[in-house]
């Protein structure tokens, strides 16, 4: 059995006026072969660390939210493991207008790249079991099933797996608040030019790889 965690940081605003409007967004797969367990035990035991009061206010752990302290004991604790990571960075201001309108699809293209370079460059496993969680980004019913079945179909189309999706919260799955630190990590590199907490993980980064450069 092998897992695929996928999470994603920034946004798919176009808006660059806004203050808030990111110039990167980037799409995170973490891979696991085997057992997901020694990635659950990382999350759980920081988030047994933080006080008291803390833990009671927030029940998952948010990289955006966390103390530095917090972030770097689940990142090291995260490069002692045997995992890997692969990511795929826009630079939204070369994004075609036409796609600029159509952010479910351009997510949805933007991730099944990442899967395709999977498959190409035989990353895990391809004769086993392969389950693919994402992180729930949309809370709209159709959408989430959208994105399922277009990646469904692609793998079906291109590859020969036996792979599953499900798209599920980071309460319900805990190995996605891993990722979710791994893909904030490295989108600050890339959004705020601190590489900081990206040189902590970056060992297990087998792949960074810009679209529309």
């Amino acid at each position: 059995m092998a897992y695929i965690f996928l999470d994603e940081s920034g946004d798919l605003g176009f808006n660059f006026k806004k203050k808030r409007t990111s110039k990167i967004f980037i799409v995170t797969f973490l891979f696991v072969e085997g057992s997901k367990k020694p990635i659950e035990k990382i999350v759980k035991k920081t988030h047994l660390e933080l006080k008291k009061k803390i833990k009671r206010r927030v029940g998952v752990l948010h990289a955006v939210n966390e103390k530095p302290v917090t972030r770097q004991r689940l990142l090291k604790r995260l490069a002692e493991k045997d995992c890997t990571t692969m990511v795929i960075y826009l630079n939204k201001q070369k994004v075609f207008t036409k796609l600029q309108d159509e952010k479910q699809v351009l997510y949805n293209y933007i991730t099944n790249i990442l899967l395709d370079r999977i498959f190409s460059k035989k990353v895990i496993p391809l004769d086993k079991k392969i389950e693919l969680i994402a992180s729930r980004r949309e809370t709209n019913k159709f959408l989430n099933e959208n994105f399922r079945n277009y990646l469904d179909q692609q793998i079906k189309n291109n590859h020969k797996s036996n792979l599953r999706i499900d798209v599920k919260t980071s309460a319900e799955e805990k190995s996605l608040q891993a990722v979710d630190f791994v893909s904030w990590a490295i989108y600050r590199k890339y959004e705020k030019g601190d590489d900081s907490y990206y040189n902590i993980i970056k060992n297990k980064i087998i792949e960074e790889s810009p679209l529309f450069p």
